[in-house]
Formats: structure tokens, sequence, C-alpha cells
């Protein structure tokens, strides 16, 4: 290194070592406030919770749920939730009487629809394997499951109903669709 670069390379380090040297403390000294704010937080938290009467609910006792508000006749246990992705269920109906639908695992999303429920019947729960499900309509009056469509996505809703046909889009992050089915 010639004299001027020599010159150059340590007054930058010198620079440098100035601002690190001046900074090290406002830094160190924020990590420190913020690691005791979060511990007095904490502590609050902890203190109060010893007054509270409420018995944290958790979710996973939670047997059986409604899984539709327009229905209260089918209800769901959890079977599996996919990381980051969607949960199963295993259904069965309020009234207790056996059906075809306590066989199969579903997904969350029931379309109620005045020729009974349009549901997902889950074909695997294999994470490598899905999504793979049917949309089945289930007549709870006859207890009858039937296999209306086979969709490889997760994000699809009924675009139109006709009095026979239900109209299906889908769309998997790439492509989109359009299914048409016959309910009747």
């Amino acid at each position: 290194m010639n004299t001027l670069e020599n010159f150059f390379h340590r007054f930058f380090k010198f620079i440098w070592n100035a601002i690190f040297v001046i900074t090290y403390p406002v830094l160190a000294t924020f990590g420190l406030v913020f690691i005791g704010i979060t511990y007095f937080f904490s502590w609050i938290s902890s203190f109060l919770a010893r007054f509270s009467r409420t018995v944290p609910r958790e979710e996973g006792k939670v047997d059986w749920k409604s899984l539709s508000e327009e229905s209260d006749l089918i209800e769901g246990k959890l079977h599996k939730q996919i990381i980051f992705g969607p949960e199963c269920y295993q259904l069965r109906r309020k009234d207790g009487i056996p059906s075809v639908i306590e066989d199969h695992v579903f997904g969350k999303k029931v379309n109620v629809l005045k020729e009974g429920w349009l549901l997902e019947k889950w074909n695997t729960t294999e994470l490598a394997q899905i999504p793979d499900f049917d949309i089945c309509l289930y007549q709870p009056d006859t207890d009858k499951l039937t296999r209306l469509a086979n969709i490889k996505c997760f994000d699809w809703h009924i675009s139109e109903k006709k009095e026979e046909f239900l109209c299906l889009k889908w769309f998997d992050g790439t492509q989109g669709g359009e299914l048409k089915v016959a309910i009747a």
C-alpha cells in the first residue's frame, strides 16, 4: 500500500471504531431496557392473572362444535390441522342418528342449500397428497352422500346456482377454473 492508501485505510478504520465506541453503549442500553420492560410487563401480567376468576379455555379440549351457523344439525370434531393450512373434521349429527358422514373426514366449509349440504369430503390427510377432496351433497333427510366433483385446491366457492346445477369456481394460486355440476 502506498502512503495515501494507508492514510485513508487508517482514517476510515478510526472513523468506524469511533462510531462503534460511541454507539455501543446506546445500543446495549436499549437492549437491556427492552428486556427489562418485557420482564416487567410479564410480571404484571402474571400478577394480575392471580386475581382472574375465569379459567383459561384450551381449544384442544373442546370436543364437538357447530360448523355451520345456517344449520344446527351437524357438529364437527377436529381430526387434523395442516400446518399453515386448513383443518379437517369428523362430523356427526346432533340428533344422535347414525349417519354416513361419520365414516369420512370433511373440511370446515359447509354450504347449506335447499337440496342438502355441500361438504368437502377429504380423500386423504397426507400432507404430500393434499389438497384432494370431493365436493359432496349430503341430504340429511335420506342420509345420502352424493359425490358431485373432485377438486384439487382449497379455494373454491359457489358462483352461480340454477335449478338443477351449481357452478363452482376454484383457484389454486396459479390457475383457476369453473365446474358445472348437477345436484338433482
